[in-house]
């Protein structure tokens, strides 16, 4: 149980990073920067432009942090199946 939790934990900390990395200007060819975006962008699964809106800003905010509450939300329903 604590194994489902956790990993829903990392997969939303990985969205997380990503969305306050991207909010903050960070360097885009910076090579840690790259490796969590290529974690994040699939970890998103359908989310992104699922809300079309025009500032980007807020896109980011919706498409990953509506990622980051997913993965939560699912691994701790999982979790609560596994644990019957």
């Amino acid at each position: 149980m604590r194994v489902i939790t956790g990993i829903g934990a990392v997969f939303a900390f990985i969205e997380l990073l990503y969305m306050v990395m991207v909010l903050a200007g960070a360097n885009a060819g910076n090579g840690f920067f790259i490796f969590i975006q290529a974690l994040a962008r699939p970890l998103a699964l359908f989310w992104p432009g699922l809300f079309p809106v025009s500032d980007p800003n807020l896109a980011v905010i919706l498409d990953y942090g509506l990622a980051a509450a997913f993965w939560v939300i699912v691994a701790g329903v999982i979790a609560r199946f596994a644990a019957r």
